[in-house]
């Protein structure tokens, strides 16, 4: 089936996003240490530092949404309320993040943001519904093979046509 190999790609590309934007505000940080500029009157160990922890923070809540999308891939099961949450929001992050990498890197950062979203969204979606068991066959004489007329009186199938009553009158 396709979707375990869908739910190791997904937890795979959070992985190493989370990962990867973790290490660009890392950089990101120690630019800005080592610059030791100011930018509208902000002091520039505070910049440094939440250019840091705002990486982590952002690192670790795509490795948590990856992890989500690990275990549906390990249990084979749809996520649960919290882990459809998170999945949810990260497409909607992802989501955003193509719109601003559009007008700001160009189109292949746009690109690969609208792909996790799909991914991410494919995955939500082939999750949904819950298996449905198989209907059984109907056996020979039995009502239920699919004919018109086969069904119970009065229930819908039976192939008797089904009026309303009539509407009362004032005379």
């Amino acid at each position: 089936m396709v979707r375990r190999p869908l739910a190791l790609i997904v937890a795979l590309v959070l992985f190493a996003e989370g990962f990867g934007i973790a290490l660009l505000n890392w950089a990101l940080g120690i630019m800005a240490d080592s610059q030791n500029m100011s930018m509208a009157g902000i002091d520039p160990d505070v910049m440094a530092t939440s250019s840091k922890v705002g990486g982590i923070v952002f690192g670790l809540y795509f490795a948590v949404c990856g992890l989500v999308a690990l275990l549906v891939a390990v249990r084979n099961r749809a996520p649960s309320l919290l882990g459809r949450i998170l999945l949810i929001s990260a497409a909607v992050t992802h989501g955003l993040l193509g719109a601003f990498a559009w007008g700001l890197l160009g189109p292949a950062q746009f690109t690969f943001m609208v792909v996790v979203l799909g991914l991410i969204v494919l995955l939500l979606m082939t999750y949904d519904a819950p298996p449905r068991p198989a209907a059984e066959a109907p056996r020979d004489g039995e009502p239920g093979n699919g004919e018109p007329g086969d069904g119970e009186p009065g229930k819908p199938g039976d192939g008797s046509a089904v009026t309303p009553p009539a509407a009362p009158t004032a005379q």
